[in-house]
């Protein structure tokens, strides 16, 4: 018997707005505010909505046999409720059959389980919540962003309270063994490992629509037919993708929605076959043995590593001056502040910095609001410049910082002041105005 574990990651970031040098100390606003709708718009219509109707379908066609499971970064989450809230309406019709799990992560969809514990742990609990108010589930099993993993993580996540991870199958890590098991931490053997099938995941992903493939077109049949060919002894195939998959990565030209409204289906005719969900596999699998990752895995690119977001000195510097404020931030209480520290710890902005034209510049090109990886890094900066302007001065710890703070009150009350003043102005000749107009 083999099951099929079906994994969708869904996440859109809060992209900036051109932010220049000269708007540092003088507009503390960093958002593009139109173009992040106008994605959130599209990707709902064209992934989203379409998408969770085919499987909402599928779940009850096969009576309860087909089964899924998602990570929504709280990142994505905001933006549906505030530009398309009738996708949570459709995830929570998804949820209410009791067929779907919603796993853990960070909630901007971070890298700070490289960075630091507390914060981490931090983030993670602040996206159970928002899980457990809109889905009514406590997750159970951990996807940490872009399936970064490594041992150490895997210990930490344990502790946390997660009884499983998924992770990237990564060749370099596998060598002669098949993703197709579940596995262990190899420092914590309590916490399961799911190890996505990166060929069979990618043949959905980015081979799909691809007329100069040599298995083009890809049909249910077919599909099946390479899972029938495995290895009788396989207990799990895991198949993780992004979401996106379905109507924007691949168009719906290309079938792919034809293609998802088959599979299960097709799958299911065949009785060594089912689907599970994550949680599913951790408690009826064994594991055949721990996986070893001493060194930070992801599923990006074709290195499977952390290049993508760390892999030159742009991405470096920006990501140390970062997680340089943390301590200063963990002393913040204004809230405006710690929403931008959240929004700031994106691992698209560093995505966006990435210099890997040659093997992986398309994938990277993919929603880049930015012309070239240097100009990512500048925007950035001068964002996190202006950011630490404002963190200073709320939590002041040097002579400096404290005069910054002071004047920076002084100014606040002088800008209150004016544009009281400027209102009275306005009202004094709105009704000067009136007085006239009675005269004549």
């Amino acid at each position: 018997m083999k099951t099929i574990c079906l994994y969708f990651q869904v996440h859109q970031p809060l992209r900036f707005r051109r932010y220049r040098f000269f708007d540092i100390g003088n507009d503390h606003y960093y958002y593009d505010d139109y173009t992040n709708e106008s994605i959130m718009m599209k990707i709902a219509q064209k992934c989203y909505l379409p998408t969770n109707k085919i499987l909402l379908d599928l779940i009850k066609a096969n009576k309860n046999k087909f089964k899924v499971a998602f990570s929504l970064s709280g990142v994505a989450i905001k933006q549906f409720q505030l530009y398309v809230p009738e996708v949570i309406e459709s995830f929570q019709q998804l949820a209410a059959t009791g067929q779907v799990e919603f796993l853990s992560e960070t909630y901007c969809h971070s890298l700070v389980s490289l960075k630091d514990k507390n914060e981490f742990e931090r983030q993670v609990k602040k996206h159970d919540e928002l899980i457990k108010e809109l889905f009514n589930q406590e997750p159970q099993v951990f996807r940490n962003t872009e399936l970064i993993y490594s041992d150490e993580m895997g210990d930490m996540v344990y502790k946390m309270g997660y009884k499983a991870i998924l992770t990237e199958g990564a060749k370099h890590v596998l060598g002669w063994k098949s993703p197709n098991y579940l596995y262990c931490n190899n420092i914590n053997p309590k916490l399961k490992v799911l190890l996505k099938n990166f060929v069979l995941s990618d043949d959905i992903a980015f081979r799909f629509g691809n007329k100069g493939w040599s298995e083009y077109p890809l049909t249910p049949q077919k599909y099946t037919q390479w899972l029938k060919d495995m290895d009788d002894n396989a207990e799990v195939v895991n198949l993780f993708l992004d979401y996106e998959t379905f109507g924007e990565h691949q168009w719906e030209e290309t079938g792919i929605f034809e293609f998802l409204k088959e599979l299960p289906k097709e799958i299911l005719k065949h009785k060594e076959f089912s689907f599970s969900t994550p949680s599913e596999v951790a408690d009826n699998l064994q594991p055949v043995s721990a996986i070893n990752v001493p060194y930070p895995i992801s599923w990006a690119d074709e290195e499977r590593d952390l290049t993508a977001w760390l892999g030159n000195e742009m991405q470096e510097e920006a990501f140390n001056k970062l997680y340089s404020l943390l301590p200063k931030m963990e002393k913040c209480t204004d809230p405006k502040i710690c929403d931008d520290w959240i929004y700031l710890q994106a691992s698209d902005h560093f995505y966006y910095m990435c210099t890997k034209y040659f093997s992986d510049g398309d994938v990277h090109a993919y929603f880049n609001p930015y012309e070239s990886p240097y100009q990512a890094f500048i925007n950035y900066m001068n964002v996190l410049s202006d950011f630490t302007l404002r963190l200073n001065a709320a939590v002041p710890e040097t002579t400096e910082d404290e005069s910054i703070s002071h004047l920076s009150v002084i100014l606040k009350e002088k800008e209150e002041q004016i544009a009281k003043l400027e209102a009275r102005v306005e009202k004094l000749s709105a009704q000067k105005k009136k007085a006239k107009a009675k005269l004549l």
